[in-house]
């Protein structure tokens, strides 16, 4: 199926609502739910070339299906990439990425402050199969410069980080790849393309977890790479035919329609987050919040020139502590008060999700990793959802003014 003819120099609020496979002989407005394994060939000759690669066509659903097809134009379109391919999560994208770009020998470059399960991923699983890896500080460009070695094939980095938001300066991490003749890939979830297109910026692929913003109500996992059409055809493709962690038609049209809202969603999360994060820093039982939008955060203004003037929607809050001791007791006593908002891992839903993340998202770290990281066991991550700002402040107090 061919992509809906659209006219050049569309905004990306367009674009989220009109990319995608042309509609079908019925003439459906809303794009179509093919839910379906398999596709009847028209002949004998046509599935063998279509199975060999020598024609277009769609022959089983772990090589490619219409609607995954939608998703996958669209979400390209709106990052500015050439093509795209949906995976089952976001981990599975970033599993994707490993195994179709690295192999035993070649060395990897990324930062202390990723994901819990990135950093497990990388630095532990594929260790076992000789790749190497180095975790640098986020922000610190020359800690990033002098970890690249002659066998470095990639740089990865998250910004903003998860929980702490660091933000790191994608264009000279770019360059700094592309001196070294390596790759640069951003995980882009919390940004998202409405706030920030790494591509634009120097990078070569973006990863998302569609779970988070780009379904935006917590309804399914899916995720996905954004590249060169060479790159995504050439490597990831022959990779994900054989190892199948491909995405649901169903999972696929879900989040197809959440991205239809994600520029709406996103800018009055983000709204919303910072006037909370400004709150937070007045009460007296806070004793940092980490938030790119405020002025406060060391990079501040860089986060403001990536992330077209918007901080995003995800904030982290330390709990002020009398004693090193108590900072885990008292984190969770804020999380048991809470009555409306939900205690819950992930982020990017429409209700409000608060977390501990030192004994959950990177619970399975060690504890010298986490404190490399900065992730103290007071630390609260707060995803701001489009609940009244007031609700969120009074269930917060909660548990705040009863410290």
């Amino acid at each position: 199926m061919s992509q809906v003819p659209l006219p050049p120099n569309l905004h990306i609020n367009t674009l989220a609502v009109h990319a995608a496979v042309e509609r079908s002989a019925f003439g459906e407005n809303s794009e179509a739910l093919y839910l379906t394994s398999g596709y009847v060939q028209p002949d004998a000759a046509s599935a063998a070339a279509r199975f060999g690669g020598e024609e277009e066509g769609y022959t089983y659903t772990r090589s490619g299906n219409p609607t995954v097809t939608s998703l996958e134009l669209r979400l390209a379109a709106m990052e500015g990439s050439e093509a795209a391919m949906a995976t089952a999560s976001g981990m599975a994208a970033i599993m994707l990425m490993l195994f179709s770009l690295l192999k035993s020998g070649d060395h990897v470059v990324f930062s202390q402050s990723m994901f819990g399960s990135t950093i497990k991923l990388i630095g532990s699983e594929f260790a076992r199969f000789g790749v190497e890896s180095t975790v640098v500080p986020q922000t610190d460009l020359d800690a990033w410069r002098q970890a690249i070695r002659p066998n470095t094939r990639l740089l990865f980095a998250e910004t903003p980080t998860n929980p702490l938001t660091d933000v790191c300066d994608i264009a000279a991490l770019a360059t700094m790849a592309r001196d070294q003749g390596a790759w640069l890939a951003v995980d882009n979830c919390f940004a998202t393309p409405v706030l920030q297109r790494p591509l634009a910026m120097g990078a070569d692929i973006v990863m998302h977890s569609g779970t988070k913003y780009l379904d935006g109500q917590g309804r399914v996992m899916a995720g996905a790479l954004c590249a060169t059409e060479v790159m995504v055809r050439e490597r990831f493709l022959p990779v994900i035919k054989n190892a199948g962690m491909v995405l649901s038609p169903f999972n696929a049209w879900v989040v197809l329609k959440g991205l239809e809202t994600l520029d709406i969603r996103m800018r009055a999360q983000s709204a919303q987050a910072l006037e909370l994060a400004q709150w937070l820093e007045q009460h007296p039982a806070v004793q940092r919040v980490y938030y790119p939008g405020l002025q406060s955060h060391p990079q501040h203004d860089l986060a403001m020139r990536q992330m077209s003037g918007l901080g995003g929607a995800v904030l982290s809050f330390a709990v002020r502590t009398p004693a090193a001791d108590e900072a885990r007791e008292r984190a969770f006593h804020v999380l048991d008060s809470l009555q409306v908002l939900s205690l819950a891992t992930n982020l990017g839903d429409t209700k409000t999700l608060a977390c501990h993340p030192a004994s959950t998202s990177h619970g399975k770290l060690t504890e010298a990793q986490r404190q490399a990281a900065g992730i103290g066991q007071g630390l609260i991550r707060v995803a701001v959802g489009l609940e009244h700002l007031d609700d969120i402040k009074a269930d917060l107090l909660r548990g705040l003014d009863t410290l």
